[in-house]
């Protein structure tokens, strides 16, 4: 006879339900003798009878909807219904049978039904074979849902697999390439070729104006030498080629830290005061070191500096170093350098930029240093640490584009005569000995740079506090 297939859920998310819809021919139930439970006796059904029994429904299709299949009948062998329309009285012989649990009712939870069992008839014990052999017959199953389970799962073919789609590749985040060479080139390209443009239009621009008339006189009235007062003393002493030195290899190694700390993610060790306190890492422990030694020798360079007179050397002391400082300007752009005569005098450019150096960008790195540090007292909040820095990082910017320009203009405009008067104290424009100095003060201070790191700092800093991984 034809069976309806009951239909269940789809194989894939979004698809049709599964088996597809239609019927399956199943075999009729034969006509048996119900065995007699508890007096009553079951009624005798043919084997060709067929009856209406109600569709046992599932999980609905959609959230929130209907159970499905609706609410319904299906005609099915007469032996079927009989054996579940069968007396409520209990059979005499019944077994225990764990319930199928299916899917889940409600998203995340557990499958339903709940785990236990049902208590079902035992089967009936085998019935001896008859005298006469008859063909074998598919004996229907004992419900209507079993003979079309296994049609299905006879007749179905498993739907193959669908292959899980492979994600979109994502672009990379900014962060990630920030680190690569191609993403720094990337970034500061258009700074520079920005720079090199304003650069070349100044240098055209001024060699315009110093041709014309009106930029010829303003040269020849003020041609950039520095206004000293007439007790002014001559000449660079010994003590500032020793602290120009000391000068370089700190302000060098500052900034070396410095970047370190902002590039710094995860520092390799910690570094904590031996009385306890805030803990912070070794790079920064050695920064902090290096910026207390900066203080000390610049406490000892302003105290010469004032005592000894040289102070009336990068000191404006008349308004004329204003203009002296434009024409100096001019000439340096133009191309047409002024006359350098660093042991007599700076021109009125250097003393401007000297005494920015020494008198602003100095305390003002000093103050912002010392109020983003560990040293800080807490209880000084008047100052915000904020404004530290936002003025810390440009000064740095400050001393590094100073020390660029510094060392082009000392290596362009008579080298050995300024290596002499910088590190040999001497005004010879020939001899070499202040250029051997100078070589032996930078390859100081490169051994410097390269040992400026943590693992070879973290010894020395574990003898002033205590030093972690963590």
């Amino acid at each position: 006879m034809q069976v309806e297939l009951r239909r269940g859920l789809p194989r894939v998310p979004g698809g049709e339900p599964w088996p597809p819809a239609g019927t399956v021919d199943v075999a009729d139930a034969p006509v048996e003798d119900a065995p007699v439970a508890a007096g009553a006796a079951a009624p005798v059904v043919g084997a060709t009878e067929t009856t209406e029994v109600p569709l046992r429904r599932g999980l609905p299709r959609v959230p929130g909807g209907e159970p499905w299949p609706p609410a319904g009948t299906v005609r099915v062998a007469a032996a079927a219904a009989a054996a579940e329309t069968a007396d409520v009285a209990e059979p005499a012989h019944t077994i225990e049978v764990p319930l199928r649990r299916g899917l889940p009712r409600v998203e995340g939870g557990d499958p339903w039904p709940p785990a236990g069992t049902v208590r079902v008839a035992a089967p009936a014990p085998e019935a001896e074979p008859a005298p006469q052999p008859e063909p074998e017959t598919e004996p229907a199953a004992p419900v209507a849902a079993t003979v079309v389970d296994d049609a299905v799962a006879k007749t179905a073919p498993e739907p193959a697999p669908k292959p899980a789609p492979k994600p979109a590749p994502q672009p990379a985040p900014a962060s990630a390439t920030a680190g690569k060479p191609e993403g720094v080139v990337r970034q500061w390209l258009p700074w520079a070729i920005g720079a090199i443009l304003l650069l070349a239009a100044a240098v055209f621009g001024a060699r315009w104006y110093v041709g014309t008339e009106a930029g010829a006189d303003f040269i020849a009235h003020y041609n950039g030498i520095q206004p000293l007062p007439d007790n002014a003393p001559t000449g660079l002493p010994g003590w500032l080629n020793w602290a120009h030195f000391f000068n370089m290899f700190l302000m060098a190694l500052i900034i070396k830290t410095g970047i370190d700390v902002r590039r710094e993610k995860r520092p390799a060790a910690y570094w904590q005061p031996k009385k306890g306190g805030k803990k912070i890492s070794v790079t920064l422990w050695l920064h902090q070191a290096l910026d207390i030694a900066w203080v000390v020798l610049g406490v000892v360079f302003f105290v010469l500096l004032f005592t000894t007179g040289q102070w009336m050397r990068i000191v404006p002391t008349s308004w004329d170093a204003i203009p002296h400082a434009v024409s100096a300007g001019l000439q340096y752009l133009s191309l047409d350098w002024p006359t350098e005569n660093p042991w007599l005098h700076y021109n009125a450019l250097q003393e401007l930029s000297y005494f920015i150096t020494v008198f602003v960008a100095s305390p003002l790195a000093i103050a912002s240093g010392f109020r983003m540090s560990s040293m800080w007292p807490a209880s000084w909040k008047a100052v915000p640490v904020s404004w530290a820095r936002a003025v810390h990082f440009p000064t740095m910017i400050y001393f590094v584009a100073f020390i660029v320009v510094h060392v082009f203009l000392v290596l362009t405009t008579g080298l050995r005569g300024n290596m002499n008067a910088m590190f040999a104290a001497r005004e010879d424009a020939t001899s070499w000995i202040g250029v051997v100095l100078f070589l032996v003060a930078a390859g100081v201070t490169a051994l410097g740079w390269f040992f400026a790191r943590a693992s070879v700092v973290t010894p020395v800093a574990g003898k002033t506090g205590k030093v972690s991984k963590r």
